[in-house]
């Protein structure tokens, strides 16, 4: 399902944190939000799973905004793993990830077999088949994340929309899940601080720089060393991954940027796909 996001405009606290944002995932595509600390990623993520209401602008879910659908019918479509998780659950593993399934139930309504799969599925996918009965508050901080993708993955949304997902995730872990998001060929949103890891999982990437996009299209085209510079401040040069072929930035860790720190790059006005 495509997702789509037109001049959105954010405001708080009295002031406008993102203005004039348009992005877009096609059809299982995976489209990562990049840019520094500030730059809005999380601010427009919070527009899609509707923790936030823009002051302008709309989201669109296969051509619907979805401030017309109703909570559970957003839920159907949309599945968030934010930053502010609240993950102080006294409940086992097993119950957290079925908390996924309340979409698709009425009130009081018991687990059918339906359910039943669609936890031990998600669990499985995120190597956490074993842990059902673990109380989800003794998990180390990768095991909660994982156990909350699983949650997402139970809820079976045409959209997943991702905040950081590796925060607290070692290696191998990492690498599991940015795969078992191309398995996926879900439609997702996320935000990653990895430009590497947005490089090799994302088919378009969006670059946001002080609240608005200011690059938009496959990462080959989009991170190059004169972006870096200047959206990021860092000294870099683009290389082709030896294993994979995709594009590996290899960062000067001794040198201060070339170019300008901080000045946005002109808009280009294609967006291309990998």
């Amino acid at each position: 399902m495509r997702i789509a996001i037109e001049g959105l405009e954010v405001t708080l606290s009295g002031r406008t944190v993102v203005s004039g944002v348009g992005l877009i995932a096609d059809d299982g595509e995976i489209a990562g939000l990049v840019g520094p600390n500030g730059s809005g990623k999380s601010t427009v993520l919070r527009t899609v799973y509707r923790h936030l209401a823009p002051r302008a602008g709309r989201v669109l879910v296969g051509g619907t905004d979805i401030r017309q659908l109703t909570p559970a019918q957003s839920a159907r479509q949309i599945a968030a793993l934010p930053q502010e998780r609240g993950t102080d659950f006294e409940l086992s593993v097993r119950e957290v990830v079925a908390m996924g399934r309340t979409p698709y139930k009425r009130a009081f309504a018991g687990e059918d077999a339906a359910d039943r799969d669609a936890v031990a599925d998600a669990l499985a996918r995120v190597g956490m088949k074993d842990a059902g009965r673990r109380r989800f508050s003794t998990l180390s901080g990768g095991e909660r994340q994982r156990v909350l993708l699983a949650r997402a993955l139970a809820q079976d949304p045409k959209v997943l929309v991702l905040d950081e997902p590796t925060n607290h995730l070692d290696v191998r872990h990492q690498v599991e899940l940015l795969a078992l998001l191309r398995a996926q060929r879900r439609t997702t949103l996320l935000a990653l601080h990895d430009l590497n890891a947005a490089a090799s999982v994302c088919d378009r990437l969006h670059v946001l720089h002080e609240g608005a996009v200011v690059a938009s299209g496959a990462p080959r085209e989009v991170l190059t060393p004169e972006l870096l510079a200047e959206v990021f401040g860092v000294r870099a040069a683009v290389v082709d991954h030896p294993l994979t072929g995709d594009p590996l930035i290899a960062f000067d860790h001794r040198s201060p940027a070339a170019g300008v720190r901080g000045r946005a790059p002109e808009r280009p006005q294609a967006t291309a796909s990998k």
